[in-house]
């Protein structure tokens, strides 16, 4: 939990008043529903979102929740998929979350779905999407 509260923070931090923007400069993820929140305030907020970094699990639901048009990546952006694991709190255990990954996937404009899918789908292990392949989905940011 305080991962995700310094990750927060963190986005938080990076919001630039004059340009109106939540830079996302180095996320590892963490508690999908806190990144579901931060991301539709941002959505409210009308701010545009710049990837700047690694931006990883739950992170890339900002895909999910802001308007492509609102979305930039620099040449460091970095976008990490895995599936979704639930934690037992009071063993620490994690379990695969079957409904949730089908939910998170669904929740991904069609054209990340089907880049998942060509690379083996969402599992355990981390599939990165950057670089050229990553600017055919977003634009540059300028």
């Amino acid at each position: 939990m305080t991962r995700i509260v310094l990750a927060l923070l963190f986005c938080l931090a990076s919001l630039a008043p004059a340009a109106a923007e939540l830079r996302i400069k180095a996320s590892s993820g963490g508690n999908v529903l806190d990144y579901i929140d931060l991301f539709s305030r941002v959505r409210q907020s009308g701010d545009r979102v710049v990837i700047d970094g690694p931006c990883l699990s739950a992170c890339t639901l900002v895909l999910s929740t802001i308007p492509r048009n609102r979305i930039c990546v620099t040449r460091q952006a970095v976008l990490g998929f895995h599936a979704p694991r639930l934690v037992d709190r009071e063993t620490g255990r994690s379990y695969a979350a079957r409904d949730v990954t089908r939910a998170v996937i669904d929740s991904y404009p069609p054209e990340i779905r089907a880049w998942i899918r060509k690379h083996g789908g969402l599992r355990r292990r981390l599939i990165l999407l950057r670089g050229r392949e990553l600017a055919r989905f977003y634009r540059r940011c300028a």
